[in-house]
Order: C-alpha cells, then structure tokens, then sequence
C-alpha cells in the first residue's frame, strides 16, 4: 500500500502540482472527460509516476464518493489537488455554481473525514474571487458554513441575483475560499491542513484558446498593465502549492495564496481600475 494522491481536473496546473508531490505515491486522477484524464495519466506514467484515471463527475456527490473509494483502495489519502472546474465561457449559470462552488465544498467535506494525520490538501480558486466586492459578514459565513446539500438554496447563489456567468464564477471562487477556511477547522482534527491558491492568468491550452478568441484583446491589455507584464505558468503555481503542501508549510492552512502578477492590484490600484 501507499500513500495516495487525489487529483481533480485533468490540466496543466494539476499535472505541474501533482509532479512535484507524487513521487514515490499513487496517483489517482479524477476528471470528467475520459480522454484528458486518460491522457494526463498516461504522461504521467511515462514521466515515472505510478498514476490510475477514475472516471469523476465533481457535480455529483456520489461521483465524489466513488472517487475517495477507488483511491482508498491503493492506502491512505495523503494529499489533495483539486483543480477541478468550469470557467465562465464554458458553461451557463447552473453547470458553474454546481460544479466550481458545491462540487468543491463536497470534496473538500468528503476528503476531509478520510484525510491521513499530516495530510495536505489544496483547492485551485482564481483571482477573480478577489475582484468581486465585499459580500458583507453574514453571506461569507452562510458560503463558509452552510451544510453542503443546501449551499445552492442560499439567496446569493439564486439565478435572479446573479448577473452573468462571470459573476457566478466570482461568487464561486468566493465560496471556495471561505470553504477553506470552514474545513481547515475540520481537517485540523485530524492533523491535516488544506488551503486555496487563486491563480491569475496562467497560460495553458484553454488559456491559449481564450488569448486567440473575441476577448483575445482583454487579456493582452491585462499582461500589458500588470506588473509582472506577462501571463504566468502552470510551473509557477505548482512551486507554490509545494511549498504549501509540504513539511515547509506546516504552520499554514485555511489560507488563500493570490498569485497574479499583481494583477488584482493593478485592477485596484493601478492602469487596470475600470473607469
């Protein structure tokens, strides 16, 4: 038996972070999409890495269970990487609330009552949470503490309150870090930790999609006027959920890392302020 690695989300910023901690571990990887995550684990096996696809759906609970039990199967869950999730021009309203904001909540809840002593978990959010105005004391705890299988009945979370699939995306990223905060309480009886990174623009395949797509010019004018002056990298974002997630983190958890190249400073404080 070993020590095991759950990976949600068959991209490049799960494979960097699971390159980093999976060495010597079992990898199981998660995703919807059969051909990714076949695909993921097949570079990873042949990179060195001793990882299994299981078919996850992270909008199903059930799906979510299934999952933590396959990976049961090869030891202790050790590690999480949840890089799970759909962006704004993927998918309507509905498929973004109950994936991004309930399917994380529920893995987050679930990995947590199996966690092993001195595990560490981390939930990839986005910076966009943190351009979305302050929602005030009382929708920050219902988001941080509401029982999962009614997070979606919430006010806030009503398809008349929210505007468009970028809002939905925001208050999702929002609630994945509030939800942080909740299970680092849970996961520290067991001895384990969790935290969230909330990266900026990171280039990969969907990003280069985007860069190439009507909102190309968008994401130009944002490198340009952030002080990094450039996207980031999916290797960028792995070096900091390793030093999170390893013995050089341990005082750390329940926390969110936002790593944009300045980018949300910029939109506050500098050429990138709407006018």
């Amino acid at each position: 038996m070993k020590d095991v690695v759950i990976l949600t989300g068959a991209g490049q910023i799960g494979m960097a972070i699971a390159r980093r901690i999976s060495m010597g571990k079992k990898l199981v990887v998660g995703d919807k999409s059969h051909a990714n995550g076949e695909a993921i684990t097949k570079i990873m096996n042949e990179a060195g890495f001793d990882a299994v696809f299981v078919e996850c759906d992270l909008s199903s609970r059930e799906s979510i269970l299934n999952l933590i039990a396959e990976a049961q199967k090869y030891g202790e869950i050790a590690h999480l990487i949840n890089a799970a999730g759909v962006s704004p021009s993927q998918a309507p309203i509905e498929t973004i609330l109950k994936v991004d904001l309930y399917g994380t909540a529920v893995l987050l809840e679930e990995v947590g009552k199996v966690i092993k002593e001195g595990g560490t978990g981390v939930t990839i959010s986005s910076q966009s949470g943190h351009r979305m105005p302050a929602l005030g004391a009382q929708i920050d705890e219902q988001l941080a503490t509401t029982p999962t299988e009614e997070l979606l009945s919430l006010e806030v979370l009503q398809p008349e309150n929210i505007r468009d699939t970028l809002h939905a995306y925001q208050l999702a990223k929002r609630c994945n870090v509030k939800r942080v905060m909740y299970e680092a309480v849970r996961w520290g009886e067991r001895k384990a930790r969790v935290n969230s990174i909330s990266p900026g623009i990171i280039v990969t395949p969907l990003a280069i999609d985007e860069f190439n797509g009507p909102r190309g010019d968008f994401y130009m004018n944002m490198f340009a006027k952030c002080p990094a002056g450039r996207p980031g990298t999916a290797d960028e974002v792995a070096s900091l959920a390793e030093l999170v997630m390893d013995s050089r983190g341990a005082f750390i958890t329940g926390s969110d890392f936002l790593i944009d190249g300045g980018a949300t400073a910029s939109y506050f404080y500098g050429p990138l302020k709407p006018q």
